[in-house]
């Protein structure tokens, strides 16, 4: 058996050393560095040394609340979904810190945006801002084709802004020669007789329509001591078939006649035959006695405050083709907010008829200042305010409409009623609300109406009244914290405290 060979002999790296010469020696590894540790982890009573905040017992869990101002604090780059960068730019959203944008029809079209409908209810205490809003809206709207229809300005808060734009309002009042006649045809009428026998049968459930919700509102705002003049179906089969007659559409006329309020108030104090027959009534006597009501509701119309102004002709000459027009109202407000209400439904009906087939592209803000006083007429005059919010969609229009308090369309009746359950759905045919500053004392409605919740409700009542412009743009169920922008030109524009600079 062979002995194992020892390992006494010399490898190369000492058989050079043994004659002077050193070979190169591989450098040993550099330790690798740990990185810094950001957290050390104890245990959830501290680390059980001296200073250490140890201690025997587990911290209790709270909770806490904040508010959207608090909350960036802590979640700095949170916020509501940001909207589009489309439309007008109406300031700054104060939870992103970025531009805020309004674009309610390009919002409708994009299904990521919570909204079917491009209308805008504005609420707000006196002297918050909601005119400058309104303003600086239609004004950088113009910048994508947007006109502007002010039907019924009650306090000539747009006269600086059309003589700015070269326009002339139409001044409406007692003495004033500017008519309106809320029973024109409009557009719809226009060469009646040429159309074919499907487009008139088309046009003429619209126009009768339009008509009948009118005097169905201007009727109900009649009292009869502390109730309403009632208007029924027996009533609209009234006015139905006497517009009808005066018109010639009943006989089949190939041209239509326009006709007034007043020559309306005539036919149904001498009814013709064939209207008695068309209304089923026995004799001359019983058509009298049934239509008793509705005749002297129409006659307090003809014959009141508003006499002069509503039934006649229109005499005005509106270009279509301007960047704004506005109807002045201002010189009827000594006689009421009755005779106001019913003004801004007879040119609300008279702005609707205008817009019933608008030209494509043909985009329009149309503002309805002052709504309360129109609701406070009764659930009809709400109906008839009602059948403009529905309409917004096929024409085109976006409807701005401009009040105090969420509770204002509330005024229309009692609670429970059907005025205040039709109220209560013009909330939801707005998909668009501002809320502007409001008192603490509203704050309740806020959340009873909207179901906005205590935050908006604090942010409302507090931030919100803190300085001019600032609002809460509820779209859809997202909200957005704005504070409106005013270059000084448009500040210029929009001040609307003349009066109270004067006196001061």
């Amino acid at each position: 058996m062979m002995k194992p060979r020892r390992k006494d002999g010399r490898d190369m790296a000492r058989l050079l050393h043994d004659f002077g010469h050193e070979l190169p020696r591989v450098p040993a590894p550099l330790p690798t560095p740990k990185d810094p540790r950001l957290f050390h982890y104890a245990s959830r009573g501290g680390a059980k040394r001296r200073g250490r905040g140890w201690a025997p017992a587990k911290a209790p869990v709270t909770a806490w609340r904040m508010t959207s101002d608090q909350a960036p604090v802590l979640w700095p780059f949170v916020a509501t979904p940001g909207l589009p960068p489309t439309g007008a730019q109406m300031g700054i959203d104060q939870l992103s810190g970025g531009s805020f944008f309004a674009d309610p029809f390009g919002w409708v079209l994009n299904d990521e945006v919570p909204v079917t409908n491009s209308n805008i209810m504005q609420f707000g205490k006196p002297g918050r801002g909601k005119s400058g809003n309104t303003k600086a809206f239609c004004l950088r709207m113009m910048d994508f084709g947007y006109r502007t229809l002010i039907l019924g300005d009650p306090k000539d808060e747009y006269e600086k802004l059309c003589l700015a734009l070269g326009v002339e309002p139409f001044a409406i009042g007692p003495g004033m020669p500017a008519r309106i006649n809320p029973l024109a045809f409009g557009p719809l009428g226009q060469g009646w007789e040429k159309l074919s026998a499907e487009e008139a049968q088309r046009r003429a459930p619209i126009i009768f329509g339009r008509w009948l919700t009118l005097v169905r509102g201007l009727v109900g705002s009649q009292r009869i001591g502390e109730d309403r003049v009632p208007f029924g179906p027996d009533e609209g089969n009234v006015v139905e078939n006497a517009l009808r007659v005066l018109t010639g559409y009943g006989a089949g006329a190939s041209r239509l006649r326009e006709t007034t309020i007043p020559e309306l108030w005539y036919l149904l104090h001498n009814p013709t035959e064939e209207l008695i027959a068309e209304c089923r009534y026995s004799s001359d006597r019983h058509f009298l006695d049934e239509t008793r009501l509705l005749r002297n509701a129409l006659g307090q119309l003809v014959s009141g405050a508003l006499a002069g102004m509503f039934d006649a002709h229109t005499t005005i000459d509106v270009d279509w083709k301007a960047p704004i027009q506005s109807l002045s109202l201002r010189r009827l407000e000594p006689l009421g907010d009755d005779a106001m209400g019913i003004a801004l439904t007879c040119v609300g009906s008279w702005g609707r008829g205008m817009r019933e087939m608008a030209d494509p592209g043909d985009l329009r803000v149309v503002v309805r200042d002052e709504v309360w006083k129109q609701f406070r007429l009764g659930p009809e005059a709400v109906k008839a305010y009602d059948a403009d919010l529905r309409l917004s969609r096929a024409d085109g229009d976006i409807q701005w409409a401009n009040a105090h308090k969420p509770s204002d369309p509330m005024s229309a009746g009692d609670q429970g009623s059907q005025a205040v359950a039709i109220a209560k759905d013009l909330m939801h045919l707005a998909d668009i609300k501002i809320l502007m500053g409001q008192d603490n004392a509203i704050g309740d409605e806020l959340e009873q109406l909207l179901g906005l919740g205590p935050i908006a409700r604090s942010l409302i009542t507090g931030w919100g009244m803190q300085g001019k412009g600032r609002g809460l743009w509820v779209v859809g169920e997202q909200m957005y914290k704005v504070q409106t922008v005013l270059h000084p030109l448009e500040r210029e524009l929009t001040f609307t405290n003349e009066a109270i600079e004067s006196a001061a």
